[in-house]
């Protein structure tokens, strides 16, 4: 029976678990607080739950070497020491992660290993790259050219959820989805290249409309230029990607990076109100008619859905905010986690939309539109577990089977790869609906 060693169980890591186990696979799961794991794990007879410290290296050591495989969903940073014992052991492993430069580096010590270092194998990025790989790979088949790309995705609440001052809740990682308000945008468009400073990320973003989910809007995901290399299409003259938020979003992030409240610098908290803050914040001398005062910062008006959103929080409040040392992040994050997370009979539900503008030899032009609508189980999966772990689950199945044979560092944008586990997805009801042949009255910009 092949074993599979799977660290970390965090949020996404239920279904992983699950879909390996029913498959008849041995799987050994560790975590920091051992019954997270034992809670997933469920005395399941094949299964293993363990307490994993990824600094207790000698015990990182023993456990690769054990297993027939390895995934890690650790944070990103952990996943170098991972791949040094997969290396040491020559044993596969898998990530969801983005690939960072000392992932990279370790490309020609895999291959001389002879063994495959998959990353970005689960939903952004995983189903992305895979969906849009395959009809990339139809267009230049058909001996044509990509000449725009757009590809969206959001992790939300289903449009049944009510909803709050901020159109949102959280459906994974809170933390990371604040803070990923304070990264620049990058992207090609209609042959220039745009950058947007943090400051203005959410300003302009995209209106457009979703079947079966309503209004969205969207904007840019980080830097989206080095996915012409990534994916081949040098010819592109539109490059970008973005992330699908509900109205609401966007004007109220807006508002509170302009105030500083996505802030990461430290500050004295000893005896501030919340309402103190914000003024030291916006530089009033008190905290006296701050709504007023932060009205007249923001430009807008005192009944304006970021005002709304301030109030929601309790940041006018004269309450002692109770900590000494710490950043606005993190006393506006707490709060909103607090405030913000999904409930346990609410879905949660991820869009995905890649929309191509191709042509062809023949003169020819089609837009070809690529849509993924998934919805979680209340009390089960949520949506974002079952579509970030599903492929790393797939991939771990196929390597074990010998299906595939690359090696070195990896993402999933070869056939051989995302073919099988786009097909096996579909058996899992997670697909991608794809038109073809539309006019060019449906592109999005």
């Amino acid at each position: 029976m092949k074993k599979i060693l799977i660290l970390g169980a965090g949020m996404v890591s239920k279904p992983i678990v699950v879909y390996l186990l029913n498959k008849g696979y041995q799987v050994t799961l560790g975590d920091l607080d051992q019954s997270k794991a034992q809670t997933i794990t469920a005395n399941h007879p094949n299964a293993t739950a363990i307490h994993f410290d990824v600094k207790n290296e000698e015990l990182l050591n023993r456990i690769v070497l054990e297993h027939d495989i390895t995934v890690s969903l650790l944070p990103w940073v952990f996943h170098p020491t991972v791949a040094k014992y997969c290396l040491a052991h020559k044993k596969n492993m898998v990530t969801t992660s983005y690939v960072k430069q000392q992932m990279q580096d370790l490309d020609e010590k895999a291959k001389e290993a002879g063994i495959l270092l998959l990353n970005e194998i689960g939903l952004d990025p995983g189903i992305d790259h895979m969906s849009a790989m395959r009809i990339i790979d139809h267009i230049h088949g058909k001996g044509g050219k990509v000449d725009e790309f757009y590809s969206f995705c959001g992790a939300l609440v289903a449009p049944e959820v009510e909803k709050n001052p901020f159109n949102y809740k959280f459906t994974w990682a809170p933390k990371g989805v604040v803070m990923a308000g304070n990264n620049n945008g990058k992207y090609l468009m209609k042959g220039k290249v745009v950058d947007v400073p943090t400051e203005d990320l959410f300003k302009k973003p995209i209106k457009m409309h979703c079947c079966d989910v309503g209004d969205m809007e969207v904007y840019p995901n980080r830097d989206s230029l080095p996915y012409l290399e990534l994916y081949g299409i040098p010819e592109a003259q539109t490059m970008m990607r973005g992330t699908f938020r509900y109205s609401k979003w966007c004007e109220v992030i807006d508002a509170f990076k302009k105030i500083g409240l996505l802030g990461c610098e430290k500050m004295d908290m000893q005896k501030l109100s919340y309402a103190q803050m914000l003024a030291n914040l916006i530089g009033a001398d008190n905290a006296e008619s701050i709504q007023e005062k932060v009205a007249n910062f923001l430009g807008i008006d005192t009944n304006s859905n970021p005002m709304v959103a301030l109030e929601w929080l309790g940041l006018f409040s004269s309450k002692t905010i109770g900590r000494d040392q710490d950043s606005p992040f993190e006393v506006v994050s707490d709060i909103m986690i607090d405030k913000m997370m999904i409930k346990d009979n609410e879905r949660d539900m991820v869009v995905m939309q890649h929309t191509f503008v191709a042509s062809y030899p023949n003169g020819e032009k089609e837009v070809i539109r690529s849509r993924m609508l998934d919805f979680g189980t209340p009390k089960t999966d949520t949506s974002i577990a079952r579509t970030v772990a599903l492929p790393a689950a797939c991939a771990v199945e196929m390597i074990l089977e010998n299906k595939i044979q690359a090696k070195g560092v990896h993402i999933p944008v070869i056939p051989e790869i995302y073919n099988p586990i786009l097909d096996t997805l579909e058996d899992l009801d997670i697909k991608m609906i794809e038109e073809f042949g539309l006019p060019l009255s449906e592109n999005i910009c």
